[in-house]
């Protein structure tokens, strides 16, 4: 079950995490960060995009050079809001990627994840889909979206976040084995009220001020 786990350790992403990480890094700061965390995130979860090659001319020859095979450009799926985050730094990698969102809260007292909103492209039976979350702390916000956007058959789908706990990681990889899961670390424990620890906090909330 843990061999769909890929844990993305690269050097520039494990210093920015923990810049992240610490209580004392403002707003602007943070945000910044999780927009540059996320562009090295997309490189590596799109290392495996297949390529075609195409007859082009350069200022001094004619080369046939590789270009993205695939017809249909990617989609993107932020979980609502603090996907956003990831969403923003993956947009400037992948400009012409089309963009859906699916909202969810966790219910406090359940923990459970109800939906509010769900947004996705017409034709994203043709795309291959990347859904993006910064924190897996229970995954019942992961399962439910996954869940969700598996009706819509798309060609794939691959879930990236930048936290995960144990707990999360074996409750979504039981509910879905057959999606890939990418994160930067996977920290040690949920406390009582579900969240990560060590964590970074309230990724929502470090994201856009709100507490």
């Amino acid at each position: 079950m843990q061999n769909q786990v890929t844990i993305i350790e690269h050097p520039l992403i494990q210093h920015k995490l923990t810049l992240m990480r610490k209580a004392e890094t403002s707003t602007t700061k943070f945000r910044n960060l999780l927009k540059e965390v996320s562009l090295l995130l997309a490189y590596e979860v799109t290392r495996d995009l297949p390529l075609k090659y195409e007859l082009i001319k350069t200022p001094l020859s004619p080369m046939d050079a590789p270009i993205l095979a695939p017809d249909k450009k990617l989609v993107l799926v932020s979980i609502m809001r603090a996907g956003q985050g990831i969403l923003d730094g993956m947009l400037e990698l992948m400009p012409s990627a089309r963009v859906g969102h699916i909202g969810l809260y966790r219910d406090p007292k359940t923990l459970i994840a109800v939906e509010y909103y769900f947004k996705v492209p017409h034709d994203v039976e043709q795309r291959d889909m990347i859904v993006v979350d910064p924190m897996l702390a229970t995954g019942n916000s992961a399962v439910a979206a996954v869940e969700r956007l598996k009706s819509t058959n798309p060609l794939s789908i691959k879930f990236v976040c930048l936290l995960a706990a144990p707990e999360g990681i074996e409750h979504f990889c039981q509910a879905h084995p057959d999606v890939p899961l990418y994160t930067a670390a996977i920290d040690d424990y949920l406390d009582e009220h579900g969240y990560i620890i060590p964590g970074l906090g309230d990724a929502g909330d470090r994201l856009f001020g709100t507490k």
